[in-house]
């Protein structure tokens, strides 16, 4: 590990090892998913971030992997959205359920993963740093450059119009009741630093995310 000097402070520097991208795939996929709205377009933004960050030497300033990576996908996604001009267009029912075994999980996934894509940027970038990635709100706070009481009211904002979305879906019943089962206090990840108010299918869209 390298010690330089970055704005003025003493910060530990060091280079992104490209043989460790593949440990983060899985949840960088469901953050882009995130992003998108879209299973398909997710893989290309993942594709197109890993070629990114490959393309040159990365040199990491205090950020973990996942912080960092998350940040250049982000930054790809917005990049790809301004040559687009388009939101993403609705997934057919019927792709939905052909996801998997599970076709109501399939299409909470579905469900959930929209959701997160229609928030207001700072709230969905926030949603998908802890809820999606698993960061810690410090981790994502610093990732997203922003401060750690921002980012809690954006999470605390996200959630709440997830829920109302989901609640709100034209979808199967079995998917709105299972939405109403899980209430405001199903628990998240550990990561996250906390219980979370989203239903009980987003923990389902990890699952199916991978």
């Amino acid at each position: 590990m390298l010690g330089s000097r970055w704005k003025g402070a003493s910060v530990a520097v060091r280079e992104l090892d490209p043989n460790r991208l593949g440990d983060h795939l899985d949840r960088l996929y469901r953050a882009a998913w995130a992003f998108c709205g879209s299973r398909e377009q997710a893989e290309d933004l993942v594709q197109d971030t890993f070629l990114r960050v490959l393309g040159r030497r990365r040199l990491l300033h205090r950020d973990n992997d996942l912080g960092y990576l998350l940040r250049v996908l982000r930054n790809t996604y917005l990049d790809q959205r301004r040559t687009a001009q388009r939101r993403p267009e609705p997934v057919p029912l019927d792709e939905a359920l052909a996801l998997g075994d599970d076709g109501v999980a399939a299409l909470e996934a579905r469900a959930v993963y929209a959701a997160i894509a229609a928030l207001p940027a700072g709230c969905r970038d926030a949603l998908v740093a802890v809820d999606v990635l698993g960061l810690s709100y410090r981790e994502a706070a610093r990732a997203l450059r922003t401060h750690e009481s921002a980012l809690t009211s954006r999470v605390h904002r996200g959630r709440s119009q997830v829920a109302r979305r989901l609640r709100g879906e034209q979808v199967e019943p079995q998917v709105k009741r299972a939405v109403r089962r899980s209430g405001p206090s199903a628990p998240g990840p550990a990561a996250s630093g906390g219980s979370t108010g989203l239903p009980q299918a987003r923990r389902c869209a990890r699952g199916v995310a991978t």
